[in-house]
């Protein structure tokens, strides 16, 4: 289910946010990676708990899916959510990316 189509990079996130503020990042990682390491306003929900948790969010947000590196469980998260409705892009270069 790996897509490169709904990537956007951290500079053009962070000019989008002080912009919009339904903007929701969503870290998918485990609760170790995710406690390792997170972008701080980032809501933890392991990729395998997103399909539960989706029932409550808002159509109105974008929502920002995030692993370590981006592109993996990041992208496959972003691609189930479009499928569900909801607009969803997956961060380029994941948390480490936003670090550097």
């Amino acid at each position: 289910m790996q897509t490169t189509i709904n990537c956007i990079t951290s500079d053009v996130l962070k000019q989008k946010i002080d912009e919009d503020n339904n903007i929701v990042f969503i870290d998918v990682r485990s609760k170790e990676e995710y406690n390792e390491k997170h972008i701080p306003s980032a809501i933890h929900i392991p990729l395998d708990e997103l399909d539960t948790a989706a029932i409550h969010f808002s159509k109105e947000n974008l929502y920002v899916t995030v692993c370590g590196k981006g592109g993996g469980r990041s992208a496959d998260a972003a691609e189930k959510l479009i499928q569900a409705g909801f607009n969803s892009a997956w961060l380029c270069g994941g948390t480490f990316g936003w670090f550097e």
